[in-house]
């Protein structure tokens, strides 16, 4: 019994041994999986021009309006006009009453006519004085006349011609005073001093206007045929602007609709509450379908460049707009590369690749943020029923 136990501890170990080398042999026998691809969209890079500007948004104003106010006080006699009626330079607009005009007019005229009556009879004296002093000159020559008889009458003589000269100046300040007043009379006929339409009126029959310190507007007219379109743009972006450059423009009261206009005013100041800069573009309205007030979206033109290689910011990864630097995937083969490039010019959903592509290559649109360099990748394929 003693033997037999011996032999038993003694194999122990050499049976474990074997047991273990079968494991691993089992072991090294099963199959490796293979890694498994990873899904993604991918997009070709586009070669296209680029149309460098800048984005704005503005207002349309007319160029030329004009606010119609009396320029004396009076009651509203007549009213010829309506509003959005169009009206030419001069049409007349409204009437005031010119009762108490008429009045200063005839007073005015009638100092005229007195004041000429003074002077007819100031003329009278005057040459009966000049014929008196040439008949005692002759007497006095001969010795008829004292000296003192000639000086009084050469006196007289002189005293009428100033007299003569002041009555002619009365004259002529009457005479202003009657154009004033037919001047005054002129203005009571309120005239269009531009040609447009009338797109406001505030002036009836029986109403008082012209009042004295703050005078009510009567009409308002605007001229549409040529628009001014003011925006702001920012200050960083005053070396692209420049007097004679082309703008486009829309709004949503015409969609589908393209306008432009031109450049020609850049204030010279900059808004220091946001650092931005005012600029007037001037737009021909041609036919007139714009109206002023509108609001309006719009890109200045500022660049062209062709045949940049662009792609869609969605392939970016890291992306430092400051540095203008991104990294990118790129498919090779059957995997997914991980590439430096360098942007350029970005624009709505395209950002320009100045360098690190190819324009013939794939890149990896959706799907590259849980990629590795090298990683084994699947290309999916679009839904074509969408």
């Amino acid at each position: 019994m003693r033997c037999h136990a011996v032999v038993v501890l003694l194999l122990s170990p050499v049976l474990l041994l074997l047991a273990c080398q079968k494991q691993e042999q089992e072991k090294d026998s099963l199959p490796v999986s293979a890694p498994t691809a990873i899904t993604v969209e991918t997009c070709p890079i586009t070669i296209k021009d680029i149309i460098e500007g800048i984005d704005f948004v503005g207002t349309l104003t007319p160029r030329f309006q004009a606010e119609i106010k009396s320029e004396y006080t009076g009651i509203v006699e007549a009213v010829y006009v309506t509003e959005w009626q169009q009206v030419k330079k001069g049409d007349p607009l409204a009437k005031l009453d010119t009762r108490e005009g008429d009045i200063l007019l005839r007073k005015a005229q009638a100092a005229v006519e007195v004041i000429k009556a003074s002077l007819a009879q100031a003329s009278v004296e005057a040459q009966k004085a000049k014929r008196e002093y040439a008949r005692l000159s002759k007497l006095s020559e001969v010795g008829l006349v004292t000296q003192q008889n000639l000086d009084d009458v050469k006196t007289s003589k002189e005293a009428s011609d100033a007299q003569i000269k002041a009555i002619q100046k009365q004259i002529a300040a009457a005479e202003e005073e009657v154009e004033h007043a037919k001047t005054r009379l002129g203005k009571s006929i309120i005239s269009s001093p531009i040609n447009g339409t009338v797109a406001s009126r505030l002036a009836n029959v029986g109403d008082l206007v012209g009042e004295v310190g703050s005078p009510k507007m009567m009409f308002l007219l605007v001229d549409n045929r040529q628009l001014e379109l003011t925006c702001s743009v920012p200050s960083w972006e005053l070396k692209n602007v420049q007097l004679g450059q082309a703008i486009d423009f829309w709004t949503d009261a015409l969609p589908g609709k393209t306008f432009s206009g031109t450049l020609n005013f850049i204030n010279p100041m900059v808004n220091e509450a946001d650092r931005s800069i005012r600029i007037v573009a001037q737009v021909k309205n041609d036919p007139p379908v714009l109206k002023g007030g509108l609001f309006v979206k719009g890109f200045i033109k500022t660049g062209l460049r062709s045949n940049s290689m662009q792609i869609p910011k969605a392939a970016l990864i890291d992306w430092d707009m400051d540095k203008e630097k991104a990294t990118v995937f790129v498919v090779e083969g059957k995997r997914a590369k991980l590439r430096e490039i360098q942007t350029g010019y970005a624009a709505a959903d395209l950002v320009e690749v100045v360098h690190g592509l190819k324009p013939d290559e794939t890149l990896i649109l959706r799907g590259g943020f849980q990629l590795k360099d090298g990683d084994l990748i699947a290309v999916s394929q679009p839904d074509k029923k969408g």
